[in-house]
This record gives structure tokens, C-alpha cells and sequence, in this order.
């Protein structure tokens, strides 16, 4: 199993961008501030100067009251105007220009003055929303629950953290106790932080999860053949402790999208179980990839592991110097 756990964490580390944390959706707020008056916000994802290009199309019956006002802060671009219509924008559609040639999701949500909250997922496969005016409890917890998956499997350094510590566990007790550690740890500090009871700052959250990556790495280089060191022994003390702080990480990126005024628990629970939903997905299919492949390689545990190690660590290391350097520059 070693071995091709090995191999697996060499292909993942190598295919990672130097930077990259994860792809984010991009964000539509619509709220009614009075008779068919409504408040705009549009956040897209943006690399430096340049924005994606995907915009909001509303229908011909409405207007801009002034021009949108566009910023880039970070790794997103947020656009905010007025809009006047005639007549209620309910019934209507909303049409993601740009969506169809994209890789990303769009996620919409709308606050009407009578309280209630209409949350929606489009896609490029479907790029249209149509405004219904009423709060549908099943789609808000399969939105978010859609959304947790998508952010695991797309937060690399989340994976490769989790890859590290399967090369670090020799029996399968020891890796459910350490999974589940991981797992109880992040739901902890997601649920605080995006409740508002604690919270740090991103970046440095960040940095430090890139850090927490090449101590396991690290870790894995010390191993000897008949010694067990501290993080092999209970690799769930690591797990926990470092969970922790990875759910920050998660809920920094909750945060980004927002939650419904009226149903936090609800959106709260749904995306904490599409991330372990999509944690257990990984670890399933490494499992799956060693039942099928254990006979693809010959070259030794101990060889391989350290091979995964220092790779691993390398690109820990730049992803650490590249987040350090994005927030004591900035």
C-alpha cells in the first residue's frame, strides 16, 4: 500500500499549481431594498489584474441606476450597483453571460423584503436563474452540500495534507481513528469561525496550513524501519491538531460565498458534511487506486515514501514562501 500511496502523492504534488488553494465560485447577491429596487453584488475570481469573464445579465425591463463600481481586492473582483425594474424581478430570469465557456459555478443568492432567501447553484451547464421568490429548504442543503464537496476536492492542499498522513499510518484502525480526528477537528473551527465566535486572519491561515504539510512531509523523511516516532504512534494527535486549523481554511471560504440569513444551521451542517463527504470520496478512491494497482510498482516503501516526502515538502515549502510573502508584502 505504501508504494502506491507513494506514487499517488508524487503525481497529486506534482500536478499542483505553486499557489493554488482551490477554484472558487464566482458570487451573486441580489437584495430588494424596495418596490422593484434592488442592490447588487458580483464577486468573480481574478489572478492579479485580470478579472473572469463571466457578467451579469438581467433582463431588458430593468436598469442601471448609475454606473456598476468595480474593484480587485485579493484574488476577487467585486462589482456593486443599483438596479430599478418594472415590476418585480420574481418570475423573471438572470443570465450568466460567459458561464457556458467557463470551469467555474456561480452562486446566487437572493434576500426579497418580505425575509425570505432564495439560494441557487448555476453552472455553465446551466448558466439561467429563474427569481421564484420563495425559500426551498432541500435546495439550500443540497447547494451547500454540492458547494463542500466541490471545496475539498478542489482545496489541493487540503488533499495532499490528508495524502501525507496515509503515507504516515501502517494499519487501517489507526488511519479511520486519524481521518476521523482530522475530521472532528475542522468541523469544530468551521462551525465557530462561521458562526463568528472566533475567527484569524486568511493569509496567515493559509501559510500555515502550507507549513502544516511539510512538517508530516518532514515527518515521513525521519521514519526508520522498526522505530516509531511520536506523529507515527498517534498520528491523530497531528491530525487534530492540525485540523484545526484547516477548518479555518474552510471557513474562510464560506465566508466568501455566505450563508442564508434565515437558515445558517442549515446551510452551516450541509456544507461541513459535503466536505467530509468529499474527504471520504478522496480516501476512498486512493484506496480503490492501491486495490487495482498494487502490482504496478517494485520500487521499495521505504524508497518511495521519502520520494512522496520530499516532493511533497517542496511544494509545501513554496506554497508556504508564497502565502508568507502575500501577506507581510501586502
Amino acid at each position: 500500500m505504501m508504494r502506491l500511496l507513494s506514487l499517488f502523492a508524487l503525481l497529486l504534488a506534482m500536478a499542483c499549481p505553486a499557489a493554488a488553494h482551490e477554484i472558487r465560485p464566482a458570487y451573486l447577491q441580489i437584495d430588494e431594498t424596495a418596490q422593484a429596487q434592488y442592490s447588487v453584488l458580483w464577486k468573480v475570481p481574478a489572478i492579479g489584474d485580470r478579472r473572469l469573464a463571466i457578467y451579469v445579465r438581467f433582463p431588458a425591463e430593468c436598469q442601471n441606476l448609475g454606473e456598476p463600481v468595480g474593484s480587485i481586492d485579493g484574488a476577487t473582483y467585486f462589482e456593486r450597483w443599483k438596479l430599478s425594474c418594472k415590476g418585480s424581478l420574481k418570475g423573471r430570469s438572470v443570465t450568466i453571460d460567459g458561464l457556458r465557456t467557463s470551469m467555474t459555478d456561480v452562486l446566487a443568492r437572493i434576500s426579497w423584503t418580505d425575509g425570505t432567501t432564495e439560494v441557487a447553484r448555476l453552472t455553465p451547464e446551466h448558466p439561467v436563474l429563474i427569481l421564484k421568490g420563495v425559500q426551498s429548504i432541500p435546495l439550500i442543503a443540497w447547494t451547500y452540500f454540492v458547494l463542500g464537496v466541490e471545496h475539498i476536492l478542489g482545496g489541493v492542499d487540503h488533499l495532499l495534507f490528508v495524502l501525507a498522513l496515509m503515507l504516515l499510518i501502517r494499519e487501517r484502525w489507526m488511519l479511520l481513528k486519524t481521518i476521523t480526528a482530522f475530521t472532528l477537528a475542522h468541523s469544530i473551527t468551521l462551525a465557530g469561525a462561521a458562526l463568528g465566535y472566533f475567527s484569524l486572519p486568511q493569509k496567515p491561515v493559509e501559510a500555515t496550513i502550507a507549513l502544516s504539510i511539510a512538517f508530516v512531509a518532514s515527518e515521513l523523511v525521519k521514519m526508520k524501519p522498526g522505530e516509531r516516532r511520536l506523529s507515527e504512534a498517534y498520528p491523530w494527535v497531528v491530525a487534530f491538531s492540525f485540523g484545526l486549523l484547516h477548518g479555518f481554511g474552510f471557513a474562510d471560504a464560506l465566508k466568501e460565498i455566505g450563508l442564508p440569513q434565515k437558515d445558517v444551521p442549515l446551510a452551516l451542517l450541509t456544507f461541513n458534511l459535503g466536505v467530509e463527504a468529499g474527504q471520504l470520496m478522496f480516501v476512498g478512491a486512493v484506496l480503490l487506486m492501491y486495490a487495482a494497482l498494487k502490482t504496478v510498482t517494485t520500487v521499495p516503501n521505504s524508497r518511495a515514501r521519502v520520494a512522496a516526502a520530499y516532493v511533497i515538502g517542496i511544494v509545501a515549502t513554496v506554497w508556504f514562501i508564497d502565502r508568507l510573502a502575500g501577506f507581510v508584502v501586502s
